[in-house]
């Protein structure tokens, strides 16, 4: 609209990298100003802060399992919410200046992600480069690029050659080929999208102590609602040795009565619940709703019960 300015939507930078590639999946972004961000803290960062409207940012990859970083952002520091997430299937080539050759490559940087699933790759073909970890695939290539670069290639998108016009030694390099990486649009709280029947709700939960089943009760305010998760996993809080919270998706939308039911119990269980958002799944999977767990039985259980009390 003539007058409102377009939205400005920070990523994991610099140019060429996959998450670059996720935020241009989003119809929104073709309008958007994008600002590539040195990490992910700063795409995080510069949305608190206002000078972005949301950020992109890498969750959850299919081989490495959870980002570490975005994991601990999220669950730390002023609150952000999830509202849309994208899957890109990632793929690895060697790039480096051209003239190079196998022969002169002693250190090779990337992303340590990419380092991960590439490493049989890498063991193989390069068995003695130093691999470097760099904050992410296209500044490896960037660093490559430059006049007397520390690195003789790096391992990055292969958009990432024309990027930095550097030369393809190898393409189709990753272990396991058809790895995927989930990505993330984070903004500052506000409604949530409506449900779809095909949603993913994301949370933190912190416990109140550490005692025997206190995992096991936290599973069960949703086994019981029949709320299935599609990932839980431990991260330390920083406050002390041994103390963790659990980062969580499940299938779902808080407007669910399964859900809020769910929520709720984990409100009068545990010590702190941070709700990072209701979003449609990327992969468009509609929730499987047991009998016993659809919005009208949780309904009827209520009328049920207020008839009792009215007695």
């Amino acid at each position: 609209m003539p007058g409102v300015p377009p939205a400005r939507y920070a990523y994991l930078g610099p140019e060429g990298t996959f998450t670059e590639a996720a935020l241009r999946s989003l119809p929104a972004a073709a309008r958007a100003e994008l600002l590539p961000c040195a990490s992910v803290v700063a795409a995080l960062d510069s949305v608190r802060a206002g000078d972005a409207d949301g950020a992109v940012v890498p969750i959850e990859n299919s081989v490495e399992g959870g980002v570490a970083v975005t994991l601990d952002e999220l669950s730390t520091g002023d609150p952000l919410v999830i509202t849309r997430e994208m899957h890109v299937e990632v793929q690895f080539a060697l790039l480096a200046k051209p003239g190079t050759g196998a022969a002169d490559i002693r250190r090779v940087a990337t992303h340590p992600h990419a380092e991960a699933q590439c490493r049989r790759w890498l063991a193989t073909h390069l068995p003695d480069a130093e691999i470097v970890l760099e904050a992410s695939t296209a500044h490896a290539a960037a660093m490559v690029a430059i006049a007397e670069s520390p690195y003789d290639a790096a391992i990055a998108a292969p958009i990432a050659a024309q990027t930095y016009r550097l030369a393809t030694l190898a393409t189709a390099i990753a272990d396991r080929a058809g790895a995927v990486t989930r990505f993330v649009l984070v903004s500052r709280p506000g409604t949530p999208p409506g449900p779809t029947g095909a949603d993913k709700t994301s949370l933190v939960v912190f416990i109140r102590d550490n005692h025997p089943g206190a995992l096991l009760e936290l599973l069960e305010q949703f086994a019981a609602r029949g709320v299935d998760l599609t990932r839980i996993e431990s991260r330390p809080t920083g406050s002390a040795l041994g103390r963790y919270c659990f980062s969580i998706d499940a299938e779902g939308h808080v407007a669910d009565a399964r859900m809020g039911e769910a929520l709720m119990g984990l409100r009068r269980t545990c010590a702190d619940v941070r709700f990072l958002g209701s979003y449609p799944r990327a992969d468009g999977a509609v929730t499987d709703v047991r009998a016993g767990t659809s919005d009208s039985d949780f309904a009827d259980a209520s009328s049920w019960l207020t008839g009792l009390r009215r007695r």
